[in-house]
């Protein structure tokens, strides 16, 4: 990551109690069809921007991926499962805004399978969760979280499984 130190060693994710972690994507079915998943792509784009200008809002850090010239996903991080819930429900956030775009161009039957979307979250107890980084800036989890040395949680994943932070 460009303007991120490394830091060396082996490290992990400083992350105490449930982790919320949210898969949110597009898969362009249609390549050609580029004023159908533009849009959706800008769309994402642009909650992340709204995420990013009001950290109240819970969103603590995402990774802009791509699985496959076609599938575009954001791995992002959250606070709580109540302030994801929050965001996506409310009709400030343009979240709210571009979903009810999608159902009524799916009502009208004008979502023609040019664009896909998805997204899965996962709520995440403590114990259920580990990670491990070498030589590696703050990344993931750890970007989320904070990074700490691996020692404070275990050199072997059991152990930092079995880490309990209360």
């Amino acid at each position: 990551m460009p303007g991120r130190s490394v830091t060396a060693g082996r490290t992990t994710a400083d992350a105490r109690g449930e982790v919320v972690v949210l898969l949110i994507g597009m898969r362009v079915n249609r390549f050609w069809a580029v004023h159908h998943w533009g849009p959706v792509f800008l769309a994402m784009v642009r909650m992340l921007r709204e995420l990013g200008r009001d950290k109240s809002l819970g969103l603590l850090r995402h990774v802009l991926l791509t699985a496959s010239p076609r599938t575009y996903y954001v791995v992002q991080y959250w606070e709580s499962k109540e302030q994801l819930y929050a965001y996506a429900h409310s009709p400030r956030m343009f979240h709210h805004k571009a979903w009810a775009i999608a159902n009524r161009k799916e009502r009208a039957g004008k979502a023609r399978g040019h664009v896909g979307l998805w997204h899965e979250t996962y709520i995440v107890p403590e114990g259920a969760y580990e990670a491990i980084y070498m030589d590696m800036p703050a990344f993931g989890l750890a970007a989320a979280h904070g990074q700490v040395p691996v020692e404070r949680r275990g050199r072997q994943a059991k152990d930092r499984l079995a880490y309990r932070s209360g």
